[in-house]
């Protein structure tokens, strides 16, 4: 028999109630575990159910309870593998307490009334997971369980945040090029949170340095087109660079394909760092030099605090920062 098949005979819940001579809302209260049942009547649910063979679904679930065990994630777009990591912490945490995860992306509702926020509470969802910008969504009251991922343009007030310091991950990178010698570093960056977060640790670090900034990308969506193009303007103002940071390795990769036209060669021509140490980082051709962040961590942790949150909604807010390292490959090298 089919799936579907199986699935139009499975026995609902008005079957068990008929069974056992019961009402469906006294059914629910014997599949809550209510002790307000008295023993006879919970006893002829339990041998209609074990009779019939009778599953709840998930669905039967939710009206019987007050949990869906499912949660909601939010992201920005599913090409930028920088969830991937993300996702799979979540997942690990979430699996384990028996909640199923549905992700939806901005792109997929932009033309929509409705933003995926609305769509994951009118399903009645545990918690939400906001991978994204807060801006990039309708404003509301934040009166159910969620946390927000990333370094972003604005927080949630009232709401737990998992993130990386970027500030701090932009810095590191431009470190690293200054310590190889370079003075003449430009940066890509891009609209967002996290890319003004590594443009400020790029910053920084030029300042100390007593070294000129160079900046391209500014408003523009951090992608592999904004790191071609952003390359291009940045060596028509200034064709002496020797160095470029981009605010992460697709972006870098972006601008590795530029630097390919003109004929120059990482790192021997220019060298080249990313951010974020994605599996685009440490292909063979790329082997970029870029700015990790245990990504696995930053989702199990906002798994642990959104489930903390779902268990006691009064708990003091939370906001936990996860360090950055450098992970110094073949595409950066001391100026020629």
């Amino acid at each position: 028999m089919s799936d579907i098949a199986k699935e139009a005979t499975r026995a609902t819940i008005y079957d068990v109630a008929r069974e056992a001579g019961v009402s469906k809302s006294l059914v629910s209260l014997v599949i809550q575990g209510d002790e307000r049942v008295s023993d006879v009547r919970r006893k002829a649910v339990m041998d209609a159910i074990e009779k019939l063979g009778y599953r709840p679904s998930r669905a039967a679930k939710l009206l019987a309870g007050n949990s869906s065990k499912s949660i909601g994630v939010v992201i920005d777009d599913y090409s930028n593998l920088w969830f991937v990591g993300i996702l799979a912490g979540i997942r690990k945490v979430f699996d384990a307490a028996g909640y199923q995860i549905t992700v939806s992306d901005l792109h997929r509702v932009s033309n929509s009334i409705e933003d995926p926020v609305d769509t994951f509470q009118a399903l009645h969802v545990d918690g939400i997971v906001i991978a994204t910008e807060p801006d990039s969504l309708r404003d509301r009251a934040y009166d159910f369980p969620a946390v927000l991922v990333g370094d972003r343009m604005r927080e949630i007030p009232g709401v737990d945040q998992v993130t990386s310091d970027d500030t701090l991950g932009g810095y590191l990178a431009t470190k690293h090029l200054i310590g190889l010698g370079h003075k003449r570093i430009g940066h890509i960056t891009g609209i967002g949170g996290t890319a003004a977060k590594r443009l400020s640790g790029y910053q920084k670090a030029m300042s100390e340095a007593h070294l000129t900034p160079v900046v391209s990308g500014i408003g523009k969506a951090t992608d592999e087109r904004t790191g071609f193009e952003g390359t291009a303007e940045l060596l028509q103002t200034s064709p002496e660079l020797t160095a470029i940071f981009a605010a992460n390795d697709y972006m870098a990769a972006g601008s590795y394909s530029y630097l390919r036209t003109l004929g120059k060669r990482v790192p021997d021509d220019i060298s080249l760092i990313g951010h974020d140490n994605s599996p685009t980082a440490s292909e063979f051709n790329l082997n970029l030099t870029t700015v990790a962040y245990n990504d696995d961590e930053i989702g199990t942790n906002a798994a642990k605090v959104l489930l903390g949150r779902i268990e006691n909604p009064a708990k003091p807010v939370e906001r936990i920062v996860i360090q950055p390292i450098l992970i110094a490959r073949k595409s950066t090298a001391s100026p020629k």
